[in-house]
């Protein structure tokens, strides 16, 4: 599997960006997943989608804010980032997974390369 993140970039407090996953190889996993790593700080969830459901799961600190979504035809997933806020700043990173839900990075086998998000205030 292979996975290319995109869309990242500079915006102001209050902003909107998204960001696109594009996957190719092996056949589209059970949950793809959108992450990020703040500097100084370890990977973290942001939002989880399962591939053949509209089941969606978030962090709370983007709860409200963000929303995640897919397209099957097109075997992309999005992040949409609303009312950005400085402590979003980070390099956020798609990953996919086989199998059971789970939050934690640690049991995504599958990464893009990521793409820094840099909110200003």
């Amino acid at each position: 599997v292979q996975l290319q993140a995109s869309g990242g970039g500079l915006v102001q407090a209050g902003g909107s960006l998204r960001l696109s996953c594009a996957v190719s190889g092996r056949t589209v996993s059970s949950y793809m997943g959108w992450f990020r790593r703040a500097p100084g700080k370890e990977r973290e969830f942001v939002a989880i989608i399962r591939w053949n459901s509209n089941s969606a799961y978030y962090a709370d600190s983007v709860e409200g804010r963000f929303t995640i979504s897919r397209d099957n035809a097109k075997n992309t997933v999005y992040l949409q980032m609303d009312s950005l806020k400085p402590e979003d700043t980070a390099v956020y990173y798609c990953a996919s997974r086989y199998g059971s839900y789970y939050s934690h990075p640690k049991y995504y086998s599958y990464w893009g390369q990521g793409t820094q998000v840099t909110v200003s205030s």
